[in-house]
């Protein structure tokens, strides 16, 4: 892919282009309007053109380099960037100090950048698909093509809107010519830009998307279709509906444009509230009501076989979920539970954080940097096998476990059997250190922890060993070291970390989750709600509430639904850049991130280890939002910044 870079004003308005999708349809795109008039009198510069346009999607398999990344891809520090994980050093210690900065000159300026660029790239081929020959792309392709381009632009907008706030929305197609003084655009409010995007969304649903792009002959799966577009339709209205936008959150009250326009709702009463909340469960209804036979839960066998649902012979809850987040490029169809994924991506860097550095392989191939390192707390939060959570809270320390008795958790001694599924497969291996027995299988799926077996396989079978003098450990690992003696392990399998596969950016639990959050605040006794809960727990393979065998009891009132709610969407949709927003619309930042993460004390051998210890301590005060890029700020007069910076 070639790529032209150029300066950007926020208005977008230099003609240089994002070229050669990775379709590779062509190779370049010259910079003029002439050219883009060739560009558009065949076929594959039309449909190239719009490949380009896909390019902005987001690519999180590569968040540890974002400072590294070209103006497409924008990944993020989502996971790293809150109590989920930490690694060893990355552009996330910004947010996790507590100093983002406006003046910070990659991760702050290139997601800005590229999103607006993907909305001025849309915009261009609008405007130029009518004038393609219609002996090479028929009216009902320029229809169905406009309306993706016209759906990708509300994505970005989406995307811009949920990392900086309310943003400027450019009404008009601003180029080159466009006098300086109109492009001193101001902040549109948080209303303006809900209520843009859902429009654009509805209006490419009505005017021609596809109902399943996989029906398309032409490019086939990963294109924009109804089902993608009502899924953000969803996410942008949940966003609405909660603290932080919602006018609940005092902190950005008074932020207003110059011309003292209030950027923020003002306070609402119970009522506005509950017709927000109404609004996402219209939208949810409507999705499942449509899409709910084309999407599915995804169950398998132990060998990632699918199996018809979580009462048939051989279904396995651990490979189950982990299947649905790791899907090779060549078994796309296979996953019906993806909704929104991107195929072009940074795989590798990927699985080269999540598995471990073993010195005893030496295959460069089978063994990763041991980076992306899970926390304790994360650790914590994942539930025991009979579907209690282990651990409570922590001691006015900060540090010891508040312990749940009723959960059979531990952390004495170590197993003297191997912790095995009822298919045999196996969790935990002889001598595992007790915390890490008896817990459900979701937590097997995800986390690499002292003592667990690498997978079996061509240069697997290691038991991973993250003490100070391990294999894994960090005495002999320079930088490449898990900081708190555990790996995030979601999405990994066999074989060699060169495996081609699908970065899966929305599922099909994403909408449940919304959906029971929404019934959360209007009747946390919805019988919808506790059916979408206890299917996501059945899949899990534990016990579910209120029905199935070793029953938990379902509480009544909301404080105590959403708390399970925010439990059990913590698990599931763990490492899959949630948690980062979701801790931030709930209004629950300064309590899960303005304190230190902890691991095992990968300084120790032996049961020294085995030490809660902090790892680093963590800062939040203000960083509900990234900063408007200076740069932006300096060249428009009426864009203000966001509180705080």
């Amino acid at each position: 892919m070639k790529i032209y870079k150029y300066s950007i004003s926020l208005a977008i308005i230099s003609i240089g282009l994002i070229v050669a999708s990775c379709s590779d349809y062509f190779n370049q795109v010259p910079e003029d309007r002439l050219s883009l008039n060739n560009v558009f009198s065949t076929r594959n510069g039309a449909i190239g053109y719009l490949s380009g346009v896909y390019t902005y999607i987001p690519d999180e398999f590569n968040q540890r380099q974002v400072q590294e990344t070209s103006l497409y891809r924008t990944p993020g520090p989502w996971t790293a960037g809150c109590d989920e994980a930490g690694y060893p050093s990355n552009k996330a210690d910004l947010i996790n100090n507590n100093t983002l900065d406006p003046n910070e000159d990659t991760m702050v300026k290139y997601r800005w950048k590229s999103w607006y660029s993907g909305i001025h790239e849309s915009a261009v081929f609008t405007k130029y698909i009518d004038i393609a020959p219609s002996d090479q792309v028929s009216d009902a392709e320029k229809k169905q093509w406009k309306a993706e381009a016209r759906a990708l632009k509300a994505i970005y907008y989406f995307y811009l809107f949920r990392t900086y706030g309310p943003i400027p929305i450019l009404k008009e197609d601003y180029n080159q010519d466009t006098p300086s003084d109109k492009l001193q655009l101001p902040r549109a409010s948080v209303d303006d830009c809900v209520n843009y995007i859902v429009s654009e969304l509805k209006g490419a649903q009505s005017d021609g998307l596809l109902d399943n792009a996989s029906s398309d002959a032409v490019t086939g799966l990963g294109r924009i279709d109804k089902a993608i577009a009502q899924a953000f339709i969803i996410e942008t209205l949940t966003m609405r509906a909660s603290w932080l936008y919602d006018g609940e959150c005092k902190f950005y009250s008074s932020l207003a444009n110059n011309d003292g326009t209030k950027l923020f709702p003002s306070t609402p009463d119970d009522a506005t509230i509950k017709a927000n909340w109404e609004k996402v469960t219209t939208e949810c209804e409507s999705f499942l009501n449509q899409y709910g036979d084309r999407y599915q839960l995804m169950y398998t066998d132990k060998d990632g076989k699918s199996v018809s649902g979580p009462d048939a012979d051989g279904f396995e809850p651990c490979e189950s979920y982990r299947q649905a987040m790791r899907t090779p490029r060549n078994q796309i169809g296979n996953n019906k539970e993806m909704i929104f994924y991107r195929i072009d991506n940074a795989a590798g860097t990927m699985e080269y954080d999540r598995m471990p550095n073993d010195r005893r392989i030496s295959d460069g191939n089978y063994k990763g940097g041991s980076l992306l390192a899970a926390t304790q707390e994360q650790v914590d939060a994942y539930f025991m096998k009979n579907g209690t959570s282990p651990v409570l809270g922590y001691k006015s320390d900060g540090t010891t476990p508040i312990i749940n008795e009723s959960s059979g958790y531990t952390e004495e001694g170590v197993s003297t059997d191997s912790y095995t599924s009822n298919n045999g497969v196996e969790y935990a291996p002889i001598g595992t250190n007790m915390q890490y027995v008896n817990r459900e299988p979701r937590f097997y799926a995800d986390i690499t922890f002292n003592g667990q077996r690498w997978f079996s396989g061509t240069n697997g079978g290691n038991i991973t060993d993250f003490t100070y003098s391990g294999d894994c450990g960090k005495k002999g690992g320079v930088n490449d070291y898990s900081i708190t003696g555990y790996l995030v392990r979601k999405g990994m399998r066999d074989g060699d970390r060169n495996q081609q596969l699908v970065c899966v950016l929305m599922r099909l639990t994403n909408i449940y989750f919304d959906y029971m959050e929404a019934l959360c605040h209007i009747d946390p006794t919805s019988s919808n709600l506790w059916k979408y809960l206890n299917m996501i727990r059945q899949r899990a393979g534990i016990p579910m509430y209120g029905e199935g065998e070793n029953a938990l009891p379902r509480p009544t009132t909301e404080s105590e639904v959403m708390d399970l709610i925010r439990k059990e969407k913590r698990v599931e949709l763990s490492f899959e850049n949630c948690r980062y927003f979701d801790v931030r619309r709930w209004g629950l930042a300064t309590e899960f991130l303005n304190k230190p993460i902890h691991g095992m004390n990968v300084n120790g051998d032996g049961n020294d280890f085995y030490t809660r210890s902090i790892i680093v301590n963590r800062k939040f005060d203000h960083q509900y939002f990234f900063p408007i890029p200076q740069g932006e700020i300096d060249i428009d007069n009426n864009l203000v910044q966001n509180t705080g910076y």
